[in-house]
């Protein structure tokens, strides 16, 4: 499966755009909508240049790419649009490894959508922290896992 732009527009909005290097809410250097690698796998730093809107985009979609080969070497079973969707801004935002051997690709591997659901709430910290913008994504993130196509 591949993202639809609903769920770009979902990674867009949470993540936002910023063409100058930022600390991310861990201290991770991050430009963008999110990217704390650029394609040629050189990490970013508070020293970059500052990045257009369009570059912003292809570095997404760089990661994108990658993010959704490994969701769909992860799952088992077929999910509808909403529910990749949801899985792409989960490992976007987390990384693949987070959900590598996690309780929500084990459920959502089991076909247990309802109980999959639950789990994205358990994702929302950073640094031992409970931040607010990841308690909205991950709501975000389990409602459009549950509602239909």
């Amino acid at each position: 499966m591949n993202i639809s732009q609903n769920g770009l527009n979902m990674i867009k909005s949470f993540e936002g755009f910023r063409s100058r290097p930022y600390l991310d809410s861990t201290g991770i250097p991050t430009i963008g909508y999110g990217t704390i690698s650029y394609p040629d796998g050189t990490r970013v730093t508070m020293d970059d240049s500052d990045i257009t809107e369009d570059q912003a985009e292809q570095y997404l979609m760089f990661q994108i790419n990658q993010k959704t080969s490994s969701i769909n070497n992860m799952l088992t079973i077929s999910v509808n649009q909403n529910q990749f969707d949801s899985l792409c801004s989960f490992v976007y935002n987390l990384g693949s490894g987070a959900l590598h051997g996690s309780t929500l690709l084990k459920l959502v591997n089991q076909g247990d959508f309802i109980n999959a659901a639950h789990e994205f709430h358990k994702w929302d910290h950073a640094g031992g922290v409970q931040v607010a913008g990841l308690t909205r994504r991950r709501l975000a993130e389990a409602t459009l896992f549950s509602t239909p196509c």
